[in-house]
């Protein structure tokens, strides 16, 4: 099943501490790439939350970003860390000795010191569960986004691979005509030029002409990778890889076809597969 690797999830709830928010924004990448975006206070979460993305993505930069705010001031119960207070003071103290300084700390650089001011109302252990409770349904619904996603370029896809599909059945119907004509005008251009030349001699050139202008094999190759392309489409798992693999397979077949073209249709059908080709490959490069 294809699953994009571009979309966008956003998670809200509201709780006694503050509301909390995840966005998480993923496009294609060759290898999965998280950068994960956490106030202070929430540093510690960042390898569950790394953990998270490894069990349920394999490809894609995902960027995610926590956003929290308090409740107001004076709803929480500040509580002051007296000892780490002290231990810091002393610290400073000590720096200053050793550098024959004076440079005091200030109350204001102290509060920012992390654990030494929280809310001794604050269950962290549980406030934490939620913030990862959050986030794992805003992945959740990023997946989704990245399923709906692929399901609709997977149908483009598949529409894309109809018209390749026509393209080469009409090449193949019109080649024996055109094998004719050929022929026919070889014999016409032979008769102005009021030229004689060994029958058999002159089958032999019409056989190395028809030779040369033979794509079948190549048509027999396109609709090979292109039932190879449905096939995958229709499985699981990675398939982003193994498609641009056989875009640049059928992509070969084209330009071969092209190279022994004698006539303006198959010119035409080739380019068009061509032009085919490269937009599938475009929207692959989105395929997980």
């Amino acid at each position: 099943m294809a699953h994009s690797m571009t979309a966008f999830s956003r998670q809200q709830i509201d709780s006694e501490w503050g509301a909390l928010t995840w966005e998480l924004r993923s496009v294609n990448h060759r290898y999965l790439e998280p950068s994960i975006r956490l106030p202070e206070n929430f540093r510690s979460l960042e390898t569950p939350i790394r953990k998270q993305l490894r069990d349920k993505l394999n490809r894609g930069k995902i960027e995610c970003q926590l956003r929290f705010k308090a409740v107001e001031p004076g709803k929480i119960n500040w509580q002051l860390d007296t000892d780490m207070i002290t231990r810091l003071s002393r610290a400073n103290s000590e720096i200053n000795r050793l550098t024959g300084g004076d440079h005091s700390l200030k109350n204001i650089d102290i509060l920012k010191w992390p654990g030494v001011i929280s809310d001794e109302s604050l269950d962290e252990e549980i406030f934490n569960n939620e913030v990862l409770e959050l986030f794992d349904r805003a992945l959740d619904d990023l997946i989704m986004a990245r399923k709906r996603e692929g399901e609709s370029l997977k149908n483009m896809l598949l529409k894309r691979i109809e018209s390749i599909q026509s393209i080469t059945d009409a090449i193949r119907m019109k080649m024996p005509n055109i094998i004719a004509k050929q022929k026919e005008n070889l014999f016409l251009r032979l008769e102005e030029l009021k030229a004689e030349f060994e029958t058999t001699r002159l089958e032999q050139e019409i056989a190395i002409l028809a030779q040369k202008a033979d794509v079948d094999e190549e048509l027999d190759r396109l609709d090979a990778h292109v039932n190879e392309v449905v096939r995958i489409l229709e499985s699981e798992g990675q398939i982003g890889r193994r498609l641009d693999f056989l875009m640049q397979e059928l992509n070969r077949e084209a330009n071969t076809l092209s190279s022994k073209s004698i006539v303006v249709e198959t010119t035409q059908g080739a380019v068009e597969l061509k032009v085919l080709i490269e937009q599938m490959r475009e929207q692959i490069q989105n395929i997980e």
